[in-house]
Parts: C-alpha cells; sequence; structure tokens
C-alpha cells in the first residue's frame, strides 16, 4: 500500500510542483491512489459475496468457481481500476482517463457483478424467510419499474449524458463527496438494466425470454454507444473551463482530449457488448437443453397404454376369427402423453409434429 501511495504521488507531482507528469506505459501501469469511499464498496461487496457463497457450501450445495471469478475480477476489479488506478490519477487534468472510468462504473463492472449472480446466490445463502424477502424486494411496484428493460435502458443512456452535458460533471470535479456519489450513480445505473437480464431469478416479465433478451442486449449495445458518438463529436468541451485551466503543459488541445475519450467510450461499450451478447446465448442453450430433458423425461414417464377390451375385434372381423384373435396375446397400443394431454406445451408439440 505504501508503494502503491508513492508511485501514485510520483505521478500526481511530476516535473513542476502541482502538475502531473506525462502519462507513459509504465506510469499508467504503476499509478494509483487509495479512495476509501470506493475501497469500502468493495470490500462490502467482496465480503457479502464471499459470505454467501461459503454458507451455500456449509449447506452442502456447490457455487460455480466461474461466477464468483467474475464477481470478482471482473465486477469488483473493475471498480477498483476505476476508481484508484492512474485514470483516477489522471480524471482531474485529463478528461480521457475520467471518461473511461465512467464507462468502466457505467459498463463493465455491472456485467462482471451480473455474471456473479448475486440475487441467486442471496436466495440459495439466506434462510427461507430471508430468501423470501428478497425475491419481494426485486419483484416489488418500484424495482418492476426501474428494472424493466426499456425503463432501465434509458436510464442508462439518460445517466450518461446528464452527467456531460449538465454541470454534474463539472461540478463533481470540484467537489469530492458529489464525485463519490457520480461513481455510484453510474453503477447502479448499469446494475438496473445488466442484473435481471442475466440472473437466474425470475425478475423480469413473464415475456422476456432469453430471444427477447438477446434483442434488448442487441438494443442496448447500440445505445450505449450514443455517448461516446456525441461526445467524440460535440463542438462544446465539456467541463471546458476546468479542463482548459488544469491543463498540464505536456497536454495543450483540450478538444482533442476529448475526442480520444468520446472514442474510448465508444470502443468500450461495443467491446462490452460481445460478452454480453454470448452470455446471453449460453444461458438460452442452457435453459433449451434443460427444456428438452424435462420434456424427454415426461415422454418416458407418462406414456399413456391404451390395451384393447377382452374379446374384441377390428370391424369387419368374422366372429371364428376374432375368437382366435382374442386368445393369443394382444401387444399393447402406446400413445405419447402429447397426444392425449390437455397442455400448453403438448399443443404446442402436437402443432409442430403437424406442420412437419
Amino acid at each position: 500500500m505504501i508503494a502503491s501511495a508513492v508511485t501514485g504521488l510520483s505521478a500526481v507531482t511530476g516535473p513542476s510542483a502541482g502538475q502531473p507528469a506525462a502519462p507513459t506505459v509504465g506510469r499508467l501501469l504503476g499509478s494509483w491512489q487509495l479512495d476509501v469511499p470506493a475501497l469500502l464498496v468493495v470490500v462490502l461487496l467482496g465480503a457479502l459475496y464471499g459470505a454467501g457463497v461459503l454458507r451455500v457450501r456449509l449447506r452442502g450445495g456447490s457455487w460455480p468457481l466461474a461466477r464468483a471469478a467474475a464477481f470478482a475480477l471482473l465486477g469488483l476489479g473493475a471498480l477498483v481500476v476505476a476508481t484508484m488506478s492512474a485514470l483516477a490519477v489522471y480524471d482531474h487534468v485529463l478528461f480521457w482517463p475520467a471518461a473511461v472510468q465512467n464507462i468502466l462504473l457505467d459498463l463493465v463492472a455491472p456485467l462482471g457483478l451480473a455474471l456473479g449472480d448475486p440475487l441467486r446466490l442471496a436466495v440459495e445463502a439466506l434462510p427461507e424467510r430471508g430468501a423470501g424477502r428478497v425475491r419481494r424486494v426485486v419483484t416489488g411496484r418500484v424495482v418492476r419499474v426501474l428494472t424493466f428493460p426499456l425503463v432501465s435502458t434509458v436510464l442508462v443512456l439518460a445517466t450518461e449524458l446528464v452527467v456531460y452535458f449538465t454541470p454534474y460533471f463539472a461540478t463533481a470535479l470540484r467537489v469530492g463527496w458529489l464525485h463519490e456519489l457520480m461513481y455510484l450513480h453510474l453503477l447502479a445505473a448499469g446494475c438496473l438494466f445488466v442484473v435481471p437480464v442475466l440472473t437466474h431469478e425470475q425478475t423480469l416479465p413473464s415475456w422476456c425470454t432469453h430471444p427477447v433478451r438477446a434483442g434488448l442486449v442487441f438494443l442496448d449495445g447500440i445505445v450505449d454507444a450514443v455517448p461516446g458518438v456525441v461526445v467524440m463529436t460535440h463542438g462544446t468541451l465539456i467541463a471546458g473551463a476546468w479542463y482548459l485551466h488544469h491543463a498540464p503543459t505536456w497536454s495543450t488541445d483540450v478538444h482533442h482530449d476529448q475526442q480520444i475519450g468520446g472514442g474510448a467510450m465508444l470502443s468500450i461499450a461495443e467491446l462490452v457488448a460481445l460478452p454480453f451478447m454470448l452470455a446471453i446465448l449460453v444461458q438460452w442453450a442452457r435453459a433449451e437443453r434443460a427444456q428438452n430433458a424435462v420434456l424427454d423425461r415426461r415422454l418416458e414417464e407418462q406414456l399413456v397404454r391404451v390395451v384393447p377390451q377382452p374379446g374384441a375385434a377390428p370391424a369387419g372381423t368374422a366372429p371364428s376369427t376374432a375368437a382366435a384373435a382374442s386368445a393369443l396375446p394382444q401387444p399393447e397400443l402406446v400413445r405419447p402423453w402429447w397426444e392425449t394431454e390437455d397442455s400448453d406445451v403438448a399443443a404446442r408439440i402436437r402443432r409442430q409434429r403437424s406442420d412437419g
């Protein structure tokens, strides 16, 4: 920790007092600064998740290692990088580190946290009463409205636009507590869309099937590109007075700095859309396999056996022939369950077979 603080300090002090040194690959990788509120959030989320995994395992259950790794490395890791790496060291003198910070908090960190599926973990780790309380909260009216796919998509877009095209961002650069609140705002807005889409808990309306979710993710990828394009092409400087006043001598083109930031936002948004879509497709494939397995089991377990009555014979058969036939062992006539059962699944299978 001391070494990290010293490294961060050397990057900030730079060649002259109060002016940061020009960012190099080494400085970008080795410069860190402590952000206590962000660190507390990371520790709290990590402790809660770890306690949940431990409790599930103590009960004899299991929790996929891949989910825990995604939560810790991609989710919490993105939070640490956004708030305490060189991005935080340089965000008050250059626009592009601040832009990358915000997109990490708005898109990358929520994706990592959602891949860890903390809602399902909470339900499995808590006692029955606590699990029921979690389900009631996530399916409550307020949460339902905020996480409704189109509403949450608009909220993510509105958050980015409000941050950059109102005094919000410029004020946050001057006021420390507002800067931390902006971090939390961006993270919460991103989680409102990503977590409900990827969780295995039923938090979305029933019509949000996996094909619909794939379409929503595709739409969200287009929407997420809008802030980067707008920032990159916007003629007016964002927080221009601040960055013009604090621009270091080695970076005199503040407008070009903003274009780099917008391009970085656009690139990261498009890169995040790919693993997001891949995660939905993997869930879709697993859900289809599980449904097919259920249908196969029902086919094996719920066959309807139709046994002909003793002495019965097909129409037009002579009595002597019928009597002889009745004396022989009669084979059972077997019909699958979907031909006799009155249900939506059975009707769908009958339609598919008739169409084929």
